[in-house]
């Protein structure tokens, strides 16, 4: 019997879904230790943030998919002591910084 090549498969491009997984942030990340959308570990690692075509470093939350981030508004504090944010919408992209220069980006 010959093995018939399947032409519905697409070719091995070598990326690995398991490792590609880690080599980019997760849809949603907050800095504030109090939320639950905090990570540590991933903070540590340095995530880079790009919002309407900019790059970002005073994201306190982001979302990839629906497409927001978080800024701290001015030096106003809310009733429990914590910055006041405002939401933006827009295109949010975001990336590990220690993977170099060239590294995979998460966007939607």
């Amino acid at each position: 019997m010959s093995e018939e090549k399947n032409p519905e498969v697409a070719p091995d491009t070598g990326s690995n879904p398991e490792t590609d997984a880690h080599d980019v942030p997760p849809d949603r990340l907050s800095v504030n230790p109090r939320s639950s959308l905090f990570d540590e570990e991933k903070l540590r690692r340095g995530v880079g943030i790009r919002f309407k075509g900019v790059e970002r470093t005073n994201i306190e939350e982001y979302c990839i998919s629906e497409g927001w981030v978080r800024v701290q508004a001015g030096k106003s504090l809310d009733r429990k002591g914590q910055p006041l944010t405002i939401k933006l919408t827009g295109p949010v992209e975001a990336w590990y910084e220690d993977l170099g220069d060239n590294p995979p980006v998460a966007k939607a």
